[in-house]
């Protein structure tokens, strides 16, 4: 899929994306933002379980596409493997894509924007604006003894590695956590806590979230009908 600047149509037949909507399609989009460890992968599912939101994670869309064995994921392996950032519209087209072919409407984008080149230019290649962030906060602390305990296989759990992924973290993603703050965006959530008590919280911001669509869906079907002028509403 090709999509040009402003997420107009260059080739492919693909739909011109602008102001929240993918062609005819309007998606809410939340950010999931928080450090390695932090409980977002866990609380993305409880999330997708109970509010019915579709999860996209960049990473797992990238490692997706190189699978694949496409041009753009040879692309994307080679440039890994020389130790080269991903350029931020290869990752926002793969994100486009993934929900353009979804048949929901809502979802988490997980992972991303790691950094203000990041959510810069995710929005002006797709002019979509998140309902809101869901910002995981755990220290630093709690979120190494996370890591250093789980038992998933991956390499970049040892000390040196977790540290700095911290380092790295608070660096490049607190901007965009703190730019959205600016906007009123963030939705900040204690996560040092136990699995159980973080969902609670999260249940609330999700919960109030719904309710101001229905409450907005609702306004707009109580509007009043404006009948054309002389209408004999008598008949029929």
């Amino acid at each position: 899929m090709e999509v040009g600047k402003g997420g107009k149509e260059v080739s492919g037949g693909e739909k011109d994306v602008s102001g929240n909507h993918l062609g005819d399609k309007k998606v809410t989009v939340v950010f999931v933002l928080g450090g390695p460890g932090s409980g977002k992968g866990t609380q993305c599912a409880n999330i997708v379980e109970h509010f019915g939101f579709t999860h996209l994670s960049a990473g797992d869309l990238l490692r997706a596409e190189i699978k694949s064995g496409s041009e753009n994921g040879t692309m994307i392996q080679n440039m890994i493997k020389e130790g080269k950032i991903v350029p931020s519209e290869v990752t926002i087209k793969l994100l486009q894509r993934a929900m353009l072919e979804s048949e929901n409407n809502k979802f988490l984008i997980d992972g991303f924007p790691r950094n203000e080149e990041n959510r810069a230019a995710f929005e002006e290649v797709t002019n979509i604006v998140p309902e809101f962030v869901l910002f995981f906060d755990c220290s630093e602390e709690e979120m190494e003894k996370r890591l250093l305990n789980r038992n998933q296989g991956r390499e970049d759990d040892n000390i040196d590695t977790i540290r700095k992924r911290f380092k790295v973290f608070v660096e490049s993603s607190l901007p965009v956590v703190e730019y959205y703050n600016s906007k009123g965006k963030v939705k900040k959530i204690d996560a040092g806590k136990p699995i159980n008590e973080v969902f609670d919280d999260v249940k609330g911001i999700f919960s109030l979230s719904h309710e101001k669509i229905l409450e907005h869906i609702m306004a707009q079907s109580l509007k009043p009908i404006k009948w054309p002028t002389g209408a004999d509403l008598s008949k029929g």
